[in-house]
């Protein structure tokens, strides 16, 4: 085939048609789901705490000399809140008639660590952390812990 004719029917064919043009690029997007859902379980390590009083009776208290924390340890996706619910009862002697303050505390380490305290604390990592719960109760300056058996019951809450 001559050139000319090789040239000619090139021409023809592209204007024709007759070789396909190249295809125009499309695109389109998908879209993925998913869903995990916020929990936390707590389990009991030691749930008894020991309180012990302080040289001048004038508090009864896990963190004194001899006294224990109750342990728990959490496990959580992340995104819940941690705290302690104020005591809101308790066991005394019958020879103990005066007022008591209750002030629960903890404090955290493991995936999450937080200082003593005892306000909400928002747990923002996945994992496991082991809390130390402690309990004080604290009388007036005119009145002491008498002699007998002390009870009180704080709820950890994780929500």
């Amino acid at each position: 085939m001559s050139r000319m004719r090789k040239a000619f029917w090139l021409t023809s064919a592209l204007a024709g048609g007759s070789i396909p043009a190249s295809a125009q690029a499309v695109t389109n997007t998908v879209t993925f789901n998913g869903t995990v859902t916020t929990n936390c379980s707590i389990a009991i390590v030691n749930g008894t705490g020991v309180m012990t009083t302080s040289g001048t009776l004038s508090n009864l208290s896990s963190k004194n000399a001899g006294g224990s924390p109750a342990q728990v340890s959490i496990t959580t996706t992340g995104g819940v809140r941690v705290s302690l619910d104020a005591v809101t009862s308790a066991t005394t002697p019958a020879a103990d008639t005066g007022p008591t303050v209750w002030t629960p505390v903890y404090s955290m380490t493991g995936t999450q660590s937080v200082a003593e305290t005892g306000a909400s604390t928002l747990m923002t990592g996945s994992g496991t952390s082991n809390m130390n719960v402690h309990l004080t109760g604290t009388k007036p300056s005119t009145d002491s812990f008498r002699g007998g058996n002390y009870s009180a019951t704080v709820t950890v809450r994780c929500e």
